[in-house]
């Protein structure tokens, strides 16, 4: 994969640094398969995260599985090209605790600039705790910070 290229692949290679919330998720790419669409992901809840009962906040459930489907997107496009998230929406099924979490994430279907997303978050005895669907415009790059 070290041979494609832009934010996503650039982060990923490390050509350039890893966004902050991405970092502060513990964010850890696994794998991509591009022709698929399919990416696999890790990321380390930490204590700082959880609730007082000790469970991990559902926002940072939600945080992570957002920062699944956008790169399941992200890692099929052009090297300027990004993405617009235009709709997110998240199910907890179950509660966890701070650990290694995983997102699997897949582009459903994609025409034209509108893209159907999924993903889902499991435990480290792959359990799944939660879920998303999502929708996002492709982009041009250049407009990446004048959308919404």
């Amino acid at each position: 994969m070290s041979e494609r290229s832009g934010p996503f692949w650039d982060g990923v290679n490390g050509r350039s640094p890893m966004p902050r919330a991405a970092a502060t998720l513990g964010w850890e790419f696994i794998d991509a398969d591009v022709d698929n669409g399919t990416i696999r992901l890790a990321f380390h809840a930490t204590e700082d995260f959880t609730n007082p009962t000790g469970n991990v906040l559902g926002a940072f459930l939600a945080a992570m599985l957002y920062d699944t489907v956008g790169p399941a997107l992200l890692a099929t496009l052009q090297p300027d090209q990004f993405q617009s998230t235009l709709e997110f929406k998240v199910s907890f099924l179950r509660p966890v605790r701070p650990g290694r979490l995983f997102g699997n994430g897949r582009v459903v279907h994609r025409v034209g600039d509108i893209a159907h997303l999924e993903a889902s978050l499991t435990d480290a005895d792959d359990i799944v705790i939660a879920t998303a669907s999502a929708t996002a415009r492709v982009v041009p790059l250049s407009d990446a910070e004048t959308v919404a």
